[in-house]
């Protein structure tokens, strides 16, 4: 399916794990590397692209608390996920064996999660903006000194070769991208659908436990709750009759929840939260990847 031009995200060049995302929910896109984030979110906004595939959480380095930040202050609407496996590979100029590499590059979290066997082979690590940036570095360079923590496919488009594959410490290593899009997509139910929202309320004892409770009282599974400090207001002034005034951290909260806006169930929890929430946005509601 040809679905136009996907903006992707971050300092990325071809084969960054990003893109394998993006390929993989659009097999026949033309991918657009985008220099930040928020790049990626203008370049929809603006119809330079058709979609953005972004980093959203990783099973080892948790949340993306950027794309948190900008899902709010954007207008773009999630029309699907993609679940990565990560496959992380020591790569190095064809004929360079393991034992003579000196140093390896790569973006700081891929060295992080291949610490075992970085640390077997000790050698130096170089901290890069992009994995598939050092790829071309080494392959460009002729660097026969360096290896590279990087995807089978940078391997390919770089001419270097895969000297050990899944390198990684936890061989559970799982990203999850979301894709954007200027308009939001049907709702339906012929397929496990997820609906993720960001909402606010008002400071009281057991708030949060009403506001989660509605999806309880009605069956839905909730797979993500994330809290991010209001930008605008960031402090709430409490009234304290023991010390006068206190400060607060004034909260957003970002939920997923598995079940579709097509479904009454989750209409009326929407509609039952909204009587205590100060603020409620439907971020998008959008299929399930189930497939890794």
């Amino acid at each position: 399916m040809m679905v136009g031009r996907l903006g992707y995200h971050i300092r990325v060049y071809p084969g960054a794990y990003s893109e394998d995302a993006a390929l993989k929910a659009y097999p026949q896109c033309e991918t657009v590397p985008c220099d930040e984030f928020e790049d990626a979110f203008k370049s929809v906004e603006l119809w330079l692209t058709d979609k953005a595939v972004l980093p959203i959480e990783n099973s080892l380095g948790g949340s993306i608390h950027r794309n948190y930040d900008l899902l709010l202050r954007h207008r773009l609407h999630i029309v699907g996920e993609v679940q990565l496996a990560v496959n992380l590979c020591l790569l190095a100029l064809p004929g360079i064996r393991a034992e003579q590499l000196k140093r390896v590059l790569s973006h700081p979290q891929a060295l992080a999660q291949s610490d075992i066997v970085l640390s077997k082979l000790g050698i130096a690590r170089e901290n890069v903006e992009d994995s598939a940036g050092a790829a071309q570095f080494v392959a460009s360079n002729g660097l026969r000194d360096a290896g590279v923590v990087a995807s089978a496919r940078a391997a390919a488009i770089y001419g270097l070769n895969i000297l050990a594959e899944r390198i990684q410490d936890d061989s559970d290593n799982i990203t999850r991208y979301l894709v954007l899009a200027r308009d939001p997509i049907i709702a339906r139910t012929n397929k496990p659908f997820k609906t993720s929202i960001v909402f606010t309320l008002e400071e009281g004892p057991g708030v949060l436990f009403k506001a989660l409770a509605v999806f309880a009282l009605r069956d839905i599974n909730l797979t993500k709750i994330e809290s991010r400090p209001q930008r605008k207001r960031p402090l709430r002034v409490v009234d304290d009759s023991n010390t006068g005034t206190a400060k607060y951290f004034d909260y957003l909260f970002y939920i997923d929840f598995e079940a579709s806006m097509a479904e009454p169930r989750a209409q009326n929890a929407l509609g039952h939260l909204q009587e205590f929430a100060t603020f409620l946005r439907v971020l998008g509601c959008y299929p399930m990847d189930t497939v890794l």
